[in-house]
């Protein structure tokens, strides 16, 4: 568990991509509310035996105001992707769905200047410059 943010990062890109082809797959005929409540369930339960498993459950008490509003409203806004997500899956191809999905980073990038003060290098900016740019291409391709 002590490998570098890079790896946890590269790993979860790779599980997002079996997210969305799994998802097209299995959203053949069923509602994407539905596929999207089951998919909740599958993680809750993987993420059960992970915490029962590795010890790291805490107690509630311990667990601040601040970050249970903040989680709350991430697990709110994860909820809402979620659902917007699995709706576009059903109606377009997973090719065009993921990459515009990933403008979220373009997003993240312009809050985290704005609101947590953090700073990109002009490299940085390029790069998310690009991934708005690949978006876009993927888009109207």
């Amino acid at each position: 568990m002590t490998a570098s943010w890079l790896t946890w990062a590269f790993l979860s890109a790779c599980f997002a991509a079996m997210t969305a082809i799994c998802a097209k797959i299995g959203i053949d005929g069923i509602n994407s509310d539905l596929a999207t409540f089951f998919r909740t369930i599958v993680i809750i339960v993987v993420l059960g035996v992970i915490l029962g498993a590795t010890g790291k459950f805490q107690p509630l008490s311990t667990i601040s105001l601040k970050s249970w509003t903040f989680l709350t409203l991430s697990g709110l806004a994860t909820g809402a992707s979620w659902v917007c997500y699995f709706r576009a899956l059903q109606l377009g191809d997973a090719s065009k769905v993921a990459p515009i999905d990933k403008l979220s980073v373009v997003m993240v990038a312009i809050i985290a200047a704005v609101v947590l003060g953090e700073r990109l290098s002009i490299m940085g900016w390029a790069g998310v410059g690009f991934i708005a740019l690949g978006a876009a291409l993927v888009a109207i391709a």
